[in-house]
């Protein structure tokens, strides 16, 4: 077993709760949403973020709006909807939980 394989796992699988805590600032253009996932080093390309932003808007956590761009085609700008910010709450509670959790059961005696 690779550990780069199991690190990705790791990554993808927080990877939603990370959008939408980035979202939780305000809304952004998906563009701003890989700089600051790439920040935090949670590597991310257009191809894996754009399904990801379409999943989350059909389950009613995002909504987005169009804006014209002075170059280019206009640009779409997604925010969290009303659920979208409960649903966040509840995953920071969740996180919490399982950090400490994972926290507790990894520690080292030294």
């Amino acid at each position: 077993m690779k550990v780069e394989n199991t690190k990705a796992q790791m990554r993808r699988g927080v990877l939603e709760y990370c959008i939408l805590s980035v979202l939780a600032q305000g809304e952004l253009y998906p563009s701003d949403i890989i700089s600051q996932l790439k920040d935090a080093r949670l590597i991310v390309v257009e191809g894996t973020l754009y399904p990801l932003l379409s999943r989350l808007k059909d389950s009613g956590l995002l909504t987005y709006r169009w804006e014209e761009s002075r170059s280019g085609p206009p640009r779409k700008y997604y925010k969290l909807t009303t659920v979208g910010e409960r649903f966040l709450a509840e995953l920071d509670q969740t996180w919490d939980e399982l950090a400490q959790a994972v926290k507790k059961t990894t520690r080292k005696n030294r």
